[in-house]
């Protein structure tokens, strides 16, 4: 009953930064996983490439639900969402296919200090001017690739890159992020899929694994995420969000910290 209760917190936090920020939770569902799967007996060799499998799957419904509230208030571009969206694709299967073959200690560390660039991104308040339109289908196809992959490795929803990604190219911050959301969703789809066909092998002696994909943890997660993730959408419309931001920033580096020290 504690571990489901732990799932149902877990996504309550997820679905409420998936809407106040655009990212999937996924910063904070993999160390929560790793941490809780670590207290189950599950093989140390397996951990963090099933909490990132898990993590992806969840942010499917954590950004189905985000970008729902976010399109009832037309801040997401469909447009740059279906420019984006096939190189997305290509680089989560990819970036699946990459962490298969990391060790378990070196997928953590490369988690933690991607954890730590975004925590230091909050922190220090670091934006990029809006200075450039929307690059063509060449450059578009590279920055998806990009954020697919390295998405995917890591088992967030790209939002880190994709709302910096856009305010650079001039698109207005409340549409980056509700485009973001949305963008979520074919990274998460992709991500997981490939871990799940990954992981199949190497997770057969464990009950109710899917591939690097474990379901009691996705069912608690996900239950809790996508009701809180319209919340959290309501909030970004309404309130400053850069104290909130900075204190997330400081959350985010104890995270990393623990992914890396516990490696």
């Amino acid at each position: 009953m504690e571990v489901i209760l732990i799932y149902l917190a877990a996504g309550a936090v997820a679905g409420l930064i998936a809407g106040l920020f655009g990212v999937g939770g996924g910063l904070v569902i993999v160390p929560v996983l790793v941490y809780v799967f670590s207290t189950q007996g599950i093989s140390a060799e397996i951990i963090v490439h099933l909490a990132i499998g898990t993590s992806l799957a969840t942010i499917v419904f954590t950004s189905l639900s985000s970008v729902r509230a976010h399109h009832k208030r037309g801040a997401v571009r469909w447009d740059l969402f279906w420019k984006l969206t096939p190189s997305i694709v290509v680089g989560a299967l990819i970036g699946s296919v990459v962490a298969d073959w990391m060790p378990s200690s070196a997928l953590a560390r490369f988690f933690a200090i991607f954890e730590w660039l975004v925590a230091i991104q909050l922190l220090l308040n670091i934006k990029p001017k809006p200075s450039r339109t929307v690059p063509g289908k060449l450059g578009m196809s590279l920055v998806g690739n990009g954020i697919g992959s390295i998405s995917s490795i890591v088992g967030v929803g790209g939002g880190t890159m994709t709302v910096p990604f856009l305010v650079w190219c001039n698109v207005a911050v409340h549409h980056a992020v509700g485009t973001s959301s949305a963008c979520g969703i074919p990274i998460a789809v992709a991500g997981a899929v490939g871990f799940m066909v990954m992981g199949w092998d190497a997770t057969s002696s464990l009950e109710l694994g899917f591939g690097y994909l474990y379901l009691p943890a996705f069912l608690g997660i996900v239950a809790a995420s996508i009701l809180f993730a319209p919340l959290g959408a309501w909030i970004a419309h309404r309130l400053p969000g850069e104290k909130l931001k900075r204190l997330f920033g400081l959350f985010l580096f104890c995270l990393g910290a623990y992914m890396f020290f516990s490696a």
